[in-house]
């Protein structure tokens, strides 16, 4: 068994699955706060969902996972959830 590890550049994940592969992943508030700045309105504990482009590039924040997921539709994305 081949045991021979590739790297992926950003700009390999970002044409992964055609470039049309985007992931939800649960965030805190905090960490909206560190992609938004502090001028939004969230708890910093509280929790929020993120979608990423396929490179790790947050293409939304919402309130729901199924929100979220409404995103990368509407964004014409295909979505998958990382935990």
């Amino acid at each position: 068994m081949d045991k021979t590890v590739s790297k992926m550049t950003e700009q390999d994940l970002a044409h992964l699955g055609g470039g049309v592969l985007a992931y939800v992943r649960e965030i805190e508030g905090k960490d909206a706060i560190k992609l938004l700045g502090e001028k939004i309105a969230v708890p910093a504990k509280g929790k929020l969902f993120c979608l990423y482009n396929a490179d790790g590039t947050p293409i939304s924040i919402s309130g729901t996972r199924e929100a979220a997921i409404g995103s990368a539709l509407e964004h014409e994305l295909v979505p998958a959830s990382v935990h």
